[in-house]
């Protein structure tokens, strides 16, 4: 369908948890579509509909080429003592922080036809999981951080060009 712009950081969408989908209509279809068709773009690993002003339950992801989507996705295991991956986000653009993510998740959700969708993974995978059902929770990335990292961060989101 198409590639939706990325909302940044201080839209009030970032910050809300999404609705559950509670009915597949043409809707979550052409939202699903989108969602695709914006992951796709180079450099992208996952983007949630909040990312694109949607507030359901849903994310895309491109990793390695493998490119799906999930609706109302659920972390159902994490493995592994958190530890200190480089992380950025489309929508807190340009900005790099090391963000405490798991080694090993697992995702539980649901595809278009109701069937059940289950994605695992370690590396990049279990990072973009982790980073993808945080916004659908209305968490960003710089929720993580520590006290001193987060205070980075904000003071190089107020400094930036887009902010």
């Amino acid at each position: 369908m198409a590639v939706r712009q990325i909302r940044l950081f201080g839209d009030p969408v970032l910050k809300t948890v999404s609705d559950p989908i509670t009915a597949i209509d043409d809707r979550v279809r052409r939202l699903v579509e989108d969602l695709v068709d914006t992951v796709t773009l180079p450099g992208r690993a996952g983007v949630a509909a909040s990312q694109i002003g949607v507030n359901l339950c849903a994310f895309s992801f491109n990793i390695d080429g493998d490119i799906g989507y999930i609706l109302n996705p659920q972390i159902t295991e994490l493995g592994g003592e958190p530890e200190l991956v480089d992380e950025g986000c489309l929508s807190v653009p340009g900005l790099w922080f090391a963000t405490p993510r798991h080694p090993f998740a697992r995702v539980t959700g649901t595809d278009l036809d109701g069937g059940v969708i289950e994605l695992e993974g370690t590396g990049l995978l279990a990072q973009a999981l982790q980073h993808e059902v945080d916004h659908l929770a209305g968490l960003l990335y710089i929720d993580r951080l520590d006290k001193p990292s987060r205070r980075q961060a904000m003071r190089q989101i107020r400094e930036s060009d887009w902010f």
